[in-house]
């Protein structure tokens, strides 16, 4: 089911108020001058007066000075680079990640799953040719035409069906894609190669509208019987991106293709002067296999007191390949190692266990951390939170709760030691797009490191996304956060919070709007059913 374009404005106009209160203005000072914890911190409970003053103390110079994390990191950027779930490459980031645990001191094991489809893309061309008037005959009224050829700069989306046309098809522009623009083509659209219009993404916002956008487009070119559709750059200076369009691990409904921004606007300038005369033919012979066997990586520090009941800090550990994915998401792949090793070096034990997960399969719809929770059903109602890092080396300035109110306090309790930072502008919102979506739906406490922009969005999924990216003074401070959260939330006396009911999460699903995320997204039927989350 799809959203009414009224009701989704609406909602992205709302998440766009929400996220620019999660963002802090870049410090213009060095906060690294003001790592001494303080030594009358609040304690992680009412109950404990030390544990996270002590944990904080005995964390910063572990991290903070010489470690082997940014190694660690060029390693897998630069060493395995680009590693999309299916991949040999993939498995080598695997390797990287039992090996890293390993020589942290971290018990480690592998827990595979089935990916339902493997896709690499091929050798993508797309050629455009256009017919230019030269002479018009005044015997008969024909035309005589000038055909030139040109290729432009394009790659697949991931998950795209491959596409072998054996001739040219005609452009069509259409605009933004919306119900008017293609009431506009009409019946032109039919076996046409369309062209999708995008503005230069900066804001939060703006990439939550990268994913919230295409569904419906992709509806309406398919009902047009539309042949491929062309999506123009959201980043400028040719930079070349992949997203996928197909969130459930399958292959997409139609082969579309990411066209360099400025070739996409000489494209539609052409289309403009020229029309019915501009046609394209687009080669992208995609491979696409499975299904097949993939794996997340878990470390674990077992808790003294209360070993059967689990902290999970998690990032995932796959990405698009035209970069080497270093702030998507090596960076926050590093950071859980490292925080697991600092944990292990410090000397002390929490009560409950911690599990540091390197989840796979998250760049096509989370598919490895829904695979990690059906896994562990039986375990949900003794899971206290799942911390999970997502979104680059920008500061982190707080969590998103996944819409609750009643996990802030005990929060605020446990970062107290490090509030000379700043880490207090925690948010109530709730979305899609990262590996704590399935256990929000299972009623999991959830937290997701509201990380400042920085340069994420201007490298996000694209081939700028490289180890000379990555802020590594931020990077450290981060993992401080995620150490001392994972730390805090294991070792306090009482629960952070409940896990929520069947009719508590519909409620906080409403309030917060992911119902219209959702719909949207094609999650919707698999809620109401009960094939994804907490069963009615």
């Amino acid at each position: 089911m799809l959203v009414r374009p009224t009701v989704l404005l609406a909602f992205i106009v709302s998440f766009a108020a929400s996220c620019s209160l999660a963002q802090l203005k870049p410090s213009q000072t060095d906060a690294l001058s003001r790592l001494q914890a303080p030594q009358n911190a609040a304690a992680c409970s009412a109950t404990d007066t030390s544990s996270c003053a002590q944990a904080a103390a005995k964390l910063m110079p572990l991290i903070l000075r010489d470690s082997p994390m940014i190694d660690n990191l060029r390693r897998l950027t630069d060493e395995v680079g680009g590693r999309v779930t299916g991949t040999p490459q993939m498995a080598k980031a695997v390797e990287w990640g039992i090996a890293g645990f390993r020589a942290a001191g971290v018990d480690v094991h592998t827990e595979k799953y089935s990916l339902p489809v493997a896709w690499r893309e091929g050798d993508t061309k797309l050629i455009i040719m256009g017919n230019h008037p030269l002479v018009e005959h005044d015997t008969d009224r024909t035309m005589a035409l000038m055909t030139k050829m040109d290729s432009l700069r394009a790659v697949s989306v991931g998950w795209g069906p491959p596409a072998k046309q054996e001739r040219f098809a005609p452009v069509v522009d259409v605009g933004y894609g919306t119900e008017e623009d293609f009431a506009r083509a009409g019946y032109s659209s039919k076996g046409a190669v369309l062209l999708v219009h995008s503005d230069i993404g900066s804001t939060w916002a703006d990439l939550f509208n990268e994913y919230m956008r295409p569904p419906a487009i992709i509806s309406r070119a398919v009902k047009a019987g539309a042949a491929t559709i062309l999506w123009m750059s959201a980043r400028d200076r040719l930079l070349l991106y992949r997203h996928t369009n197909s969130l459930d691990g399958g292959i997409d409904k139609i082969p579309q293709v990411i066209v360099a921004r400025e070739d996409a606007l000489r494209l539609a300038r052409a289309v403009a002067a020229n029309p019915g005369r501009v046609s394209a033919m687009l080669h992208m012979p995609n491979e696409i296999g499975g299904p097949i066997e993939q794996e997340n990586v878990v470390g674990e520090i077992r808790g003294y007191e209360k070993p059967d009941e689990v902290v999970i800090l998690g990032a995932h550990l796959d990405s698009w390949e035209l970069g080497t994915g270093a702030l998507d998401n090596g960076c926050n792949a590093a950071l859980v190692i490292e925080a697991a090793r600092a944990i292990k070096a410090m000397g002390l034990v929490p009560k409950r266990t911690i599990r540091f997960i390197l989840f796979s399969g998250e760049e096509q719809g989370t598919i490895g951390s829904f695979a990690y929770v059906k896994s562990h059903a039986a375990e949900l109602d003794k899971i206290r939170g799942v911390i999970i890092f997502d979104s680059g080396s920008g500061r982190v300035p707080g969590y998103s709760l996944g819409g609750r109110s009643d996990t802030e306090a005990g929060l605020r309790q446990i970062l107290k030691p490090l509030e000379a930072w700043g880490v207090t502008q925690h948010t109530a919102d709730a979305s899609f797009g990262t590996d704590n979506f399935d256990f929000l739906l299972e009623g999991v406490p959830t937290f997701v490191a509201n990380n400042e922009i920085a340069n994420y969005l201007a490298n996000y999924h694209a081939a700028s996304d490289t180890f000379d990216k990555v802020d590594q003074r931020e990077m450290k401070m981060n993992t401080v956060i995620a150490a001392l959260t994972a730390w805090g939330i294991a070792d306090r006396a009482e629960p952070l919070g409940k896990r929520l009911s069947r009719a508590e999460l519909d409620a906080l699903i409403r309030k917060t709007g992911l119902d219209e995320q959702m719909k949207t997204l094609g999650y919707w039927e698999q809620w109401q059913s009960g094939a994804r989350g907490r069963k009615p």
